[in-house]
């Protein structure tokens, strides 16, 4: 193990918050050195030092070293925050209270998930008519730790069978087990290392999956240009599996993946290089002999066969129209020439599922739901009432299904579940929590700022009743702004600590984002990645301008794409928050691409080696890259998983050693490193809760605010 050594320089003061900082308590921080290399990176005659390249490889006992150093020395500082136990209690309590999902029948047998209240991981439930639920799988049990957990179920056509996977220790590298639904007994051995994934039955025989060649040694080193699609027959070898789709060098494709339709008559294939746009493919089942026929050219558009009526296929599609529509064509014929309206754009954007013999068009307007349900003729029946503004999820089943089950949140309102009876539009009740939360005392407010270039943007504010406009409030700005995808309203019990001692919560819904469909997406994308940047920047300067807010009261928080979202924003303007929390962050852009299934995000960022205009443009916001000596950044909480295969932790190492080595102001620049955990997905509850304090009480804690003894 190497010596790791503590440089007595590295010293900060720290106020303590206790009595509104009348007093002031100085704690030192001795950040672990951090080695510095002598490598370089030639782009386009341009000489880029990368003095932490070692942090890269997350496997080595180097590499472990630093990261348990970091971890003592952020815990050290944590484990001095007064409030951090208080956060705890209240986050432990107000978590436990009993969670339930929407349910889904095979077989006549209905399904649903469950969390009692604290348990690390949803369990899986079945319910025969009118007998008691009994649990169907626990993946609480499948590790001693509870940081495996259960991914996607899926039944075959009769019902009788299952195919589920899990991952271990958050990885995207998942196992599938098949077992009988009736006795649970584990029919065959497992299959491994499967990879983005979904699981398809073509019948009762077997089912459709994806994955990538595994690299040997470390994860960074793999290749995710040939995602392949395989069929597995039940009772055989994975190693004789089918390869049906991506073997080829003409096959090539970063992500791929086959599904059956509810009739088992057709495969349907999407193939795509990036997040956006797919090419789409179909076969007919009928014969093993029919060849999968190409329907969508090129990737310049998402499309996704949603149904079929026969040969009639229903396919959701933004070709033509950026805020998606449906369209009908015939699997004969299937070429986009011979697509036909079915139900046309709007000026919202469209999400479609099918449930009981209808089509339900879930439109987003303003990142607030509204639904509307359609008959098989495109015939418009009603409108669905909503219980109030906020997101709406659900909607989907099978055709002989009766009844359509949805569920609905906000920012102060826990998920409900709602039935709706499709022929006659009557939406009841179905579910609903019990938790020591009193939505009534609590606000959103819809605001409509304007960015740095005249663009409007949407922002929901959440706070308690009477909350006071003088600028004292502490706040928690939150953003992603990529990849298409819609930030709308729903509850968190760690926003719902945050409000209840006094916190703002806003969400600001930026260009990148799915809020306003296609358009809106590449707006923040490659060479307009920037606005993204200005429209949170204006977004806290609202804040401020309205007086919820000021600089000193102000945290800003995002994950993965967000984290990136924080890390820029923190460097360009760092005087501007007295909190940053960059989670799981894509932080280093001149290399991201170059680590496990970063390529594929190419659509979105663009690649250091794409052009010269490129490299600049990633190199003058890239977080790493852009952290400036002598610069007073502000009190920051890193997070990451010390195993995460997607966005790698080597990001946030690297943006950490560098704020270490260069903040000179008296703020913290810490990270903590979740062992044993990924990206964040399948994360047990206790981790959660553990996590949530800790940036709570660092909030409060650097901007000198004292909580109250009771919410």
């Amino acid at each position: 193990m190497k010596k790791i050594i503590f440089p007595a320089m590295m010293v900060l003061t720290i106020l303590s918050c206790t009595e509104q900082v009348k007093k002031e308590e100085k704690v030192a921080i001795v950040y672990p050195e951090t080695k510095k290399d002598t490598v370089v990176d030639i782009y386009f005659g341009q000489q880029v030092a990368d003095p932490y390249r070692w942090l890269e490889d997350d496997r080595s006992t180097e590499t472990e070293a630093w990261v348990k150093a970091q971890n003592v020395v952020t815990f050290g500082y944590l484990n001095k925050i007064p409030q951090r136990e208080q956060l705890k209690e209240r986050i432990s309590a107000l978590w436990n209270y009993e969670k339930v999902s929407t349910p889904f029948f095979e077989d006549g047998v209905k399904y649903f998930y469950k969390n009692d209240g604290l348990q690390n991981q949803y369990v899986l439930y079945s319910q025969k008519g009118d007998e008691a639920p009994t649990v169907f799988l626990d993946p609480n049990v499948f590790s001693k730790d509870g940081t495996t957990s259960l991914g996607e179920i899926t039944f075959s056509k009769n019902g009788k069978l299952a195919a589920y996977s899990i991952s271990e220790g958050g990885s995207d590298w998942r196992k599938v087990i098949v077992m009988s639904a009736e006795t649970k007994t584990i029919l065959e051995d497992t299959l491994i290392d499967v990879k983005f994934s979904g699981l398809s039955w073509k019948g009762n025989e077997g089912f459709y999956y994806s994955s990538y060649d595994k690299p040997k040694g470390s994860e960074l080193s793999a290749k995710t240009d040939q995602h392949k699609l395989f069929y597995h027959k039940l009772g055989t070898a994975q190693k004789t599996d089918q390869l049906i789709f991506g073997g080829k060098a003409s096959e090539k494709r970063r992500y791929v993946g086959g599904s059956v339709t509810e009739d088992d008559k057709y495969l349907v294939i999407s193939a795509a290089e990036s997040t956006s746009g797919n090419e789409l493919y179909i076969k007919d089942l009928s014969n093993d002999k029919n060849p999968i026929v190409k329907m969508v050219e090129g990737f310049e558009t998402d499309n996704n066969v949603m149904e079929n009526d026969g040969t009639k296929l229903f396919i959701a599609t933004n070709f033509n129209a950026p805020n998606q529509r449906v369209i009908t064509v015939d699997a004969k014929n299937p070429k986009q020439e011979n697509w036909i309206d079915f139900i046309p754009e709007t000026e919202n954007v469209l999400t479609p599922s099918t449930a009981a013999g209808y089509f339900f068009a879930h439109y987003m307007k303003d990142a607030v739901s509204q639904v509307k349900q359609y008959d098989y003729d495109g015939k418009f029946i009603r409108e669905i009432e909503l219980p109030g503004l906020g997101t709406a999820s659900g909607f989907g089943g099978k055709k002989e299904d009766t009844t359509v089950y949805f569920s609905f949140t906000n920012y102060n309102t826990p998920q409900s579940n709602y039935a709706v009876q499709p022929k006659n539009g009557e939406t009841s009740l179905y579910w609903s929590p019990k938790i020591d939360f009193n939505a009534n005392d609590f606000e959103s407010k819809q605001v409509f700022y304007t960015s740095k270039d005249g663009t409007k943007v949407p922002m929901i504010i959440t706070y308690k009743k009477g909350l006071k406009l003088d600028g004292k409030n502490p706040t928690m700005l939150y953003g992603y702004g990529g990849f298409n995808i819609s930030i709308t309203p729903s509850f968190s019990v760690a926003n719902a600590v945050w409000m209840e001692n006094g916190g703002v919560y806003a969400v600001a819904n930026m260009r990148g984002g799915g809020e306003y469909g296609r358009k809106w997406h590449d707006a923040g994308t490659q060479l307009l990645k920037q606005n993204v940047f200005d429209d949170f920047i204006a977004a806290a300067e609202f804040l401020i301008k309205e007086n919820y807010t000021s600089s000193d009261y102000l945290a800003i928080s995002g994950r993965s794409n967000g984290g990136l979202l924080v890390g820029a924003c923190m460097t360009q303007r760092p005087e501007l928050f007295k909190v940053a929390f960059p989670g799981v962050g894509v932080l280093d852009m001149l290399r991201y691409h170059t680590f496990t299934s970063g390529a594929g995000w190419a659509y979105d960022y663009g690649t250091s080696d794409q052009s010269e205009e490129m490299f600049n443009y990633l190199k003058n916001y890239s977080p790493v890259h852009n952290v400036k000596k002598g610069t007073k950044y502000p009190a920051t909480l890193v997070t990451t998983g010390d195993h995460d295969d997607r966005v790698v932790p080597a990001h946030s190492f690297k943006y950490a050693a560098e704020l270490q080595d260069k903040n000179d102001g008296t703020n913290p620049t810490l990270i903590r490193i979740e062992t044993n955990a990924g990206h964040g997905a399948g994360t047990p509850v206790s981790k959660l809760i553990d996590l949530n304090a800790d940036i709570l009480s660092f909030a409060f804690y650097n901007m000198g605010v004292e909580l109250s003894k009771k919410p």
